[in-house]
């Protein structure tokens, strides 16, 4: 693997799940731009959001994206926010393959309504909702991915392999310029 794989999409899609069994079938560096922001900052999201607004945790995703381009290649799984900036696209597509992972919206609502650890949704956890603000960001997913990946009804692996094939016949695996 010489460049990262990406992985964007609305939350509850699998971006994280994806990403742990996709770094175990090449034997890659797993990061998840989530996990690394609430380390850093030693804050969850939720609370983030809460202290300091939205736009603060988006130039901490900016600012661990920048860092990533001198990284080792890794699958990364990034926030389902991180393409609505353009800089992050661009970053992205600088240093590897960006890969979107697609659900329906009941699918979504399905995985993340137990819990209230995404603050966008807080008081907002509904199917309508949540299609809404995925149709909003349609155009912005679309626009940066290399191709698409439907989630719904498939296992974790099965994904992982189905990307797999997809970077490995695209040669998407390339050389990364430094």
């Amino acid at each position: 693997m010489k460049k990262h794989i990406f992985l964007i999409g609305f939350m509850g899609v699998g971006k994280t799940t994806v990403s742990q069994k996709l770094s175990e079938l090449m034997s890659a560096d797993e990061i998840d731009t989530d996990a690394v922001i609430v380390r850093e900052s030693g804050m969850p999201i939720s609370e983030m959001f809460e202290k300091y607004g939205e736009e603060y945790f988006r130039g901490r995703e900016t600012d661990l994206l920048r860092r990533l381009r001198t990284y080792s290649p890794a699958v990364i799984s990034c926030g389902g926010g991180c393409v609505l900036r353009e800089e992050n696209v661009t970053v992205m597509r600088e240093c590897g393959t960006i890969v979107l992972l697609t659900a329906e919206p009941r699918t979504v609502y399905f995985r993340v309504s137990g819990g209230d650890s995404r603050p966008i949704l807080n008081g907002h956890m509904n199917v309508d909702y949540i299609a809404g603000l995925m149709e909003q960001r349609r155009p912005a997913y679309e626009g940066a991915c290399d191709f698409s990946v439907r989630t719904d009804g498939k296992r974790p692996g099965q994904i992982a392999r189905e990307i797999l094939a997809r970077v490995t016949d695209s040669g998407s695996l390339g050389t990364v310029e430094k």
